[in-house]
């Protein structure tokens, strides 16, 4: 492909992570897809060594002040890029979650929808700001703006029948009898302590229970100078509830808290003055608890002459969210509820509207949880973002996807230090013509499976509601491989979620949250095969494992084990350097002397999977090794902070370490997001193999391969949120052919020959 020098990203010599010193270039204004098997280099060109050069670049335009502020981002080891627009990364994470934060906030389309309130809404109760459910003359007064209230159970807290002196007065970690808080309560002087709570006068226990914060009068000498006194309840809503402290105790508040909606604004969040302000009989928090079609159809209904501007940008704002799949959605959603996938499409809706143009817009699989329906909207709207002058780049698995690149980059051979190289680069056409592995596998269309399992046994799930989900019914097949089917939002999740609740058995769920890890954690660790090595080298050597450990007195004195070095700058960005005593191993010199089979211990402890299964035949932690070979993370270092795995890593690692499994229950919240179409049918093998070991598999999935693959599929639907929640068809997918209700019928029938 013949392409303009100055439309082009010309990237010469990047070696960044995996890559071997790759040369490209990228054209300008079009949609280039990178393909290749996991762990191949796609991420580290596009991601660590593009857009990370570009926001650097950026970066450094500003002032140092204000540099202090903006994430950081280290210099790509790349040789050059020429011809870098700014790049905007529109990646799958989550917002953070803000109790006061909502779809409506989170998309700029609620200022919008106060202004229009305050400027047309009848009778006139205040200006744009007051309409906030942020703004003291907006929220309501019960709940703070929050839609919530928090009730606490006392007598779960406090035993009433017991003094302060007593053991276990008060149940609750830091409250404990002889801990700080209990102090607060204790040492006042304002209690006996050896008399019962329930004994209290009303006075004494409207102090102990509600008094806010006070300045004790004549204290004893064991109180501190400078406290206040502070009733429980106040104490616990303001100290406890909703903050990280209580996060960590979150079971034990369970027990004793409930959280309901507030009963005055009926959690709409605003007070009755605001809503008593109404354009056609509707208040601004009926409109905000509308599905997105219904609110759009609402606004074009207004006439008023003052709101034709604001209507306008309303309509093209709520419109682009319906054109990308998220009209179930309504702008009353806390933002917090959003799935990665959703608040990825809700920033490509937003950026659509903007005046910006020639950026490079950076996008990291963006069909993950999507079914081929809404692949089809999602489709559209990267192609209206790119007639808008824009250049988008988009690391993808997706037949479809890759199907709409006007340019595709192949990355491999393989996975990780077997990858990083070019394979292919030109048009699509060209791709499946060629000899390449992914142009292949994307040319291929594969049939039904032709021996299915039958069930063992069903389990009857009858009348769940939960969710979006409306009073469904289904017999779930035990002993197969089962599909859990439908577009985003159907119901999927809430449907495993209640299965769950009433399946009393075995059941092995299987999420791509966190695991728990941290900047310390790795496949070495979380394996638990740390020690065995470190042994290995101490026997070897004769000397203490803990030698051997980063962690401990192996480490360089340099960096104290952690192979960088990190100096404070003042405002400018904290700088982080190899360190050049250790050279980043993190170990010292000394220990590197000593040799297990030729390799010191930063040698082994760098090795992939793959290499480790080879250097330690025999040994008795092989089979965990083994288990992350089949899973398809054989490309991963023993010593690879498990921070920078992706969600689907995270979640095989997990499914790794439950392989020996026999009669369990498994639920898979799809599996296949990341995977090339090789991985994928690695990943079906391993499955089917689980399957005929006696245990059954639920797996929650849009892949088409997948379901072809399946004994079983259950589809929700037919569309997200309050549209969907409804069993479109249960049956074997040879049946589903036939099926007139479902929504993912016609999708399949195109993936066969």
């Amino acid at each position: 492909m013949n392409f303009d020098e100055n439309n082009t990203i010309n990237i010469v010599n990047a070696c960044e992570n995996n890559l071997k010193n790759i040369s490209v270039k990228i054209p300008k204004k079009q949609i280039t897809v990178f393909t290749g098997v996991s762990g191949s280099g796609k991420s580290s060109l596009c991601i660590d060594t593009i857009a990370a050069e570009s926001r650097r670049e950026l970066n450094e335009t500003f002032p140092s002040f204000v540099q202090q502020y903006l994430p950081k981002y280290g210099r790509p080891d790349v040789e050059k890029i020429e011809n870098l627009p700014v790049t905007i990364i529109i990646n799958q994470k989550k917002p953070a979650s803000n109790t006061r934060s909502t779809v409506g906030t989170y998309t700029d389309i609620q200022p919008f929808l106060r202004l229009l309130f305050s400027r047309v809404g009848e009778p006139f109760v205040g200006y744009s700001d007051s309409f906030s459910f942020n703004h003291p003359l907006g929220k309501c007064p019960r709940c703070d703006g929050l839609g919530d209230i928090t009730d606490l159970d006392i007598h779960k807290l406090v035993d009433f029948n017991k003094c302060l002196n007593d053991e276990g007065v008060i149940n609750f970690p830091t409250f404990t009898t002889g801990a700080w808080r209990w102090k607060r309560y204790a040492y006042s002087g304002l209690f006996d302590l050896n008399k019962k709570i329930k004994d209290y006068s009303k006075e004494e226990l409207n102090l102990f229970l509600y008094s806010p914060q006070v300045k004790v009068k004549n204290p004893p000498s064991n109180w501190p100078k400078t406290a206040k006194f502070e009733g429980i309840y106040p104490r616990m809503y303001r100290s406890i509830i909703s903050t990280k402290e209580g996060k960590r105790h979150q079971k034990i508040l369970d027990e004793m808290v409930t959280t309901t909606a507030c009963p005055e604004c009926g959690g709409s969040r605003i007070n009755h003055k605001i809503r008593s302000c109404k354009i056609n009989g509707k208040s601004i928090a009926d409109v905000d608890d509308m599905p997105i079609p219904e609110a759009i159809e609402f606004i074009k209904n207004i006439d008023n002459p003052l709101a034709q501007d604001i209507k306008r940008e309303l309509i093209k704002r709520l419109t682009a969210l319906v054109e990308i799949g998220l009209g179930y959605i309504s702008l009353s959603r806390g933002s917090g509820t959003l799935s990665g996938g959703e608040a990825q499409r809700i920033k490509i809706a937003k950026y659509i509207n903007s005046s910006l143009t020639d950026m490079v817009y950076v996008l990291d699989e963006p069909s993950v949880g999507l079914h081929p329906k809404d692949i089809e909207l999602l489709k559209n709207s990267l192609i209206r973002l790119k007639n808008h002058g824009n250049t988008i780049l988009i690391v993808e698995h997706h037949r479809e996807v890759i199907k709409m690149a006007d340019y595709v980059i192949d990355m491999g051979p393989k996975a990780g230090t077997n990858g990083g190289m070019i394979m292919f680069q030109g048009k699509y056409s060209k791709l499946i013509e060629s000899d390449n592995l992914t142009g292949k596998l994307l040319g291929q269309k594969s049939l039904l499976k032709e021996t299915i399992r039958k069930p063992k046994e069903w389990f009857s799930v009858k009348n769940a509601q939960m969710h979006n989900l409306k009073n469904v019914s289904v017999d779930f097949p035990i002993g197969v491989l089962t599909v859990i089917a439908g577009v985003a939002g159907s119901g999927k999740s809430s449907l495993m979620e209640y299965f769950q609740n009433v399946f009393h058995e075995n059941v092995i769920s299987i999420s791509q949250k966190n695991i728990g890890v941290n900047l310390r954690s790795t496949p070495a660790t979380y394996l638990d095969i740390s020690d065995s090595i470190r042994k290995i080298f101490a026997h070897e050597n004769k000397l203490k494992p803990n030698l051997f450990s980063f962690n401990s007195k192996g480490a360089c004195l340099a960096c104290g084990g952690k192979g960088i070095i990190v100096s404070e700058m003042a405002f400018m960005d904290t700088i982080e350097t190899v360190c050049d005593v250790c050279h980043g191993k993190r170990f010292s010199k000394d220990v590197l002397k000593y040799t297990y089979h030729g390799k010191n211990i930063a040698e082994v402890m760098d090795f992939t999977v793959e290499e480790a299964i080879d250097f330690f035949k025999g040994e008795n932690f092989i089979d965990k090794l083994e288990s992350l070979e089949k899973v398809g993370l054989g490309y991963l270092h023993l010593n690879q902070s498990m921070t920078t795995l992706s969600g689907g890593e995270l979640q095989r690692v997990k499914l790794a370490s439950q392989l020996n499994q026999k009669g369990a229950v498994f639920i898979l919240d799809e599996p296949t997001d990341g995977l090339h179409l090789e991985d994928v049918r690695k990943l079906m093998k391993l499955f089917n193999k689980l399957v005929d070991e006696g245990n059954s598999l639920f797996l929650v999935e849009h892949s088409l391969e997948v379901m072809k693959d399946a004994d079983y599929i259950i589809e929700l639907g037919p569309g997200g949120g309050i549209s969907g929640g409804n069993i479109l068809f249960s049956g074997t997918v040879k049946n589903l052919l036939n099926s007139d209700a479902s929504v993912t019928k016609p999708y399949l029938i195109d993936s066969m020959p």
